[in-house]
């Protein structure tokens, strides 16, 4: 019975390791300076932990901590890039609008 649980164990956490890493994030943070940064990911919540540690980008290294203040999930990697491009070609005016039009808040890291 134990090597049973065990065995439906590994699988649970293979199944939810698998649907973690088949998702695809655009994803906005803020920075300490106020400034917003867009990138791409497939597991957001590391992806932040990473930023805040300074070893995420160059841009976020110096304005840490940075919140995640908005993401969208895509079924696959080209999607999430392809809206992150187009975000990073609005205004700051028009990103800040998109945002609040959608408001997906996570909690900060």
């Amino acid at each position: 019975l134990f090597m049973c649980m065990k065995i439906t164990m590994n699988i649970q956490k293979k199944f939810e390791r698998f649907f973690m890493e088949n998702k695809h994030y655009f994803y906005v943070l803020e920075c300490n300076d106020n400034t917003l940064y867009a990138g791409y990911t497939n597991n957001l919540e590391k992806r932040v932990a990473t930023h805040n540690r300074g070893k995420g980008a160059k841009y976020t290294k110096v304005r840490i901590p940075v919140k995640c203040v908005y993401y969208e999930t895509f079924e696959s990697k080209q999607e999430a890039m392809r809206k992150e491009y187009a975000f990073k070609q609005l205004k700051r005016s028009e990103k800040l609008s998109y945002i609040r039009s959608k408001a997906h808040e996570i909690t900060e890291e």
